[in-house]
C-alpha cells in the first residue's frame, strides 16, 4: 500500500467509455480522492460510495475530484455506474486491477481483494492512504476529512 508523503503512482486506468485516465493528468489542477471498491457486489462498499455521492458538493468545493476504482471489467463498471447513478468516473485497470497497481491485493490462501482509498494533492503527493481487508474498515472518512482540511489550511 502507498504511504502518505510519497509521490503518487503513475496510474493509467480506463473509464466506462474506454477513455484513458491518468492520475498525473490531474496534477496542478485539483486533489484526487481515489476510492477502491472491493467489488461492485460489496454492500459495504456501496454505502461508502453513497456517502461520497452525498458529499459530492463539499468535496468539489474543497477542489477534490472523486474517482471510483473497481476490479471488474469495463462493461461491468459501466453497468454498475448506470444502475446506481454514480456521478463520478468509475475506473478499471487496463492490464491489472487498479487495486494491484497500488498494493491493495493480498496473497492469503490465494488472492484477496482489499478496498481502500488514496488522496493525492494537486502537486501529486499522496496525502492519505488507507486500505483494509474487511470492507467495513476501508473507508476512513475522518482521516479523509482531516486530510482535506489540511490541504485547505493556509501555509
Amino acid at each position: 500500500m502507498l504511504e502518505a508523503g510519497s509521490p503518487a503512482p503513475q496510474l493509467t486506468l480506463e473509464d466506462t467509455e474506454g477513455r484513458i485516465v491518468r492520475l498525473a493528468d490531474h496534477r496542478g489542477e485539483h486533489a484526487v480522492l481515489l476510492y477502491f471498491m472491493r467489488s461492485t457486489s460489496c454492500p459495504v462498499c456501496h454505502r461508502h460510495v453513497r456517502d461520497l455521492v452525498e458529499n459530492a458538493d463539499a468535496l468539489a468545493a474543497a477542489n477534490v475530484r472523486v474517482l471510483i476504482a473497481i476490479p471488474e471489467d469495463r462493461p461491468a463498471a459501466a453497468a454498475w455506474r448506470a444502475k446506481h447513478r454514480i456521478p463520478f468516473p468509475v475506473l478499471t485497470g487496463r492490464r491489472a486491477t487498479p487495486h494491484e497497481l497500488v498494493g491493495l491485493s493480498r496473497k492469503i490462501f490465494g488472492s484477496m481483494q482489499q478496498s481502500g482509498s488514496i488522496l493525492v494533492d494537486a502537486e501529486g503527493i499522496v496525502r492519505h492512504a488507507h486500505g483494509a481487508t474487511m470492507p467495513t474498515g476501508s473507508y476512513d472518512k475522518k482521516g479523509i476529512t482531516a486530510t482535506i482540511a489540511g490541504l485547505r489550511a493556509p501555509a
